[in-house]
């Protein structure tokens, strides 16, 4: 097997699969965007990666809505604050609707995988995506909003557009982003002590 494919211990990756992988470890959650809008070509193609996004059995439960109506992002915003603060600015952003039957929880997974998607194909075409998250109490404010029927709901929707020159900036020191390595992966079992 070669040195890529064969299993390595949890501390050491480094070399030609790190760099790439590190277009993925770039991408960020962004909450403020220059007032210029994404192109239509950039909401499809990021729609599209969304789309095609896999489902359990393939049942690809989510359907998207487009938001570009300021007034609109603008209520959103101001429904679901503070998980909605992303809202305030974007000049787009893109609701993941699903059915509201007895399997909406189960289809969450579904749900965050096609998030991450826009997240990441918006992050490819040089913009930013925030998620945005809203919380059932106010689904029903929400739902007229968009001309949800009675059986969808939306929990997630995504900013995005380009970020403003703070929102680029570090949050944190270089490689203090997350926690060490050898605090968050371990093989084969749980750490003992």
């Amino acid at each position: 097997m070669s040195d890529e494919g064969s299993p390595r211990v949890a501390g050491a990756v480094d070399g030609a699969p790190r760099e790439r992988v590190k277009p993925l470890l770039r991408v960020r959650q962004t909450r403020e965007f220059e007032p210029e809008p994404p192109t239509e070509a950039e909401l499809a193609a990021i729609v599209d990666a969304g789309r095609w996004s896999g489902s359990s059995a393939n049942e690809q439960p989510w359907r998207f809505i487009v938001i570009r109506d300021r007034a609109t992002l603008r209520a959103l915003h101001e429904a679901s604050l503070p998980q909605t603060r992303g809202l305030a600015t974007a000049p787009a952003a893109i609701a993941i609707v699903l059915p509201g039957d007895e399997r909406a929880i189960s289809r969450a997974y579904d749900e965050g995988r096609a998030a991450e998607r826009i997240l990441i194909a918006a992050h490819l075409l040089g913009l930013a995506a925030g998620i945005s998250w809203i919380r059932s109490a106010v689904g029903p404010t929400v739902a007229p909003l968009l001309g949800l029927p009675d059986d969808r709901f939306v929990r997630t929707i995504v900013a995005i557009g380009h970020p403003t020159e703070a929102a680029r900036a570090p949050k944190s020191a270089p490689g203090q982003a997350r926690l060490p390595r050898d605090q968050m992966v371990s093989e084969e079992r749980w750490p003992a002590g």
